[in-house]
């Protein structure tokens, strides 16, 4: 995202629409004698849109040029406009992160983990998640084909991600698969060692079918390793219709 500096007033209205909080500088015009102007720090922007679609700027000053790759890889990952061909849904996750369950891929027994880098108001450089995936890898974790972050994998068996991308920054990402109940134990020291690694913040999203007696999986495994959670459930209303049953009624 960019302003245009024959536009800009300085009128500072775009300020806190950033959620990046980058929109902070100021510099001279070079033509127009005593006229300031906003610059967006390009490099820790993440041209997620948001000061654009707010539609602030009373001169219309900011505009968002055609980026380049890797740079395009910003906005793929924090525009929520943005839909990414492989997931077909827009943002960072797959259709199944967002809303019900209705494509059967968190089959009894496994778990859905879901590591979310660089929400709220920091963001997250690849090369972080990177450290994130590589942790899990080599541990049984089955990272979702449909996610932005595996398509960006060089090597799906290591989390090794494309070398471009490692200093491009996103508003936020999310490393997205699945486990074995059993292994989630594992699977959580592994994102406690990456956490010391990392200089973002992340949340970790741990989802589990609920089966018929009401008892959620997850829960007896976190309360033991003496993790902090709150449960919110997804509750199907009829805007999709799982394609097979899990249990037999």
């Amino acid at each position: 995202m960019k302003a245009d500096a024959d536009k800009c007033i300085a009128c500072k209205r775009c300020f806190p629409y950033c959620p990046m909080g980058r929109i902070q500088t100021f510099k001279r015009h070079e033509k127009i004698p005593g006229r300031v102007y906003i610059e967006i720090d390009q490099e820790r922007c993440t041209d997620c849109g948001v000061c654009l679609r707010a539609n602030i700027c009373p001169v219309k000053a900011l505009y968002q040029p055609e980026t380049p790759w890797p740079r395009e890889v910003r906005s793929i990952l924090s525009n929520p406009l943005i839909e990414f061909k492989g997931s077909q849904v827009p943002g960072r996750g797959t259709e199944e992160m967002k809303t019900n369950d209705v494509s059967g891929r968190f089959r009894p027994g496994e778990v859905g983990v879901g590591i979310e880098l660089g929400r709220p108001g920091v963001g997250a450089y690849f090369r972080d998640v990177e450290i994130v995936a590589m942790e899990l890898a080599p541990l049984g974790y089955e990272f979702a084909e449909e996610n932005p972050i595996t398509h960006f994998m060089t090597d799906k068996k290591t989390g090794k991600l494309r070398e471009d991308i490692l200093n491009e920054k996103a508003t936020s990402a999310i490393v997205e698969g699945k486990c074995k109940l059993e292994q989630l134990p594992v699977i959580l020291e592994a994102i406690k060692r990456a956490a010391q690694k990392v200089s973002s913040v992340f949340t970790v999203e741990v989802i589990t079918k609920v089966p018929l007696e009401g008892e959620i999986p997850v829960k007896p495994v976190l309360e033991e390793l003496g993790y902090w959670y709150s449960i919110n459930t997804k509750n199907n209303m009829g805007l999709g219709e799982p394609p097979f049953k899990f249990y037999e009624e």
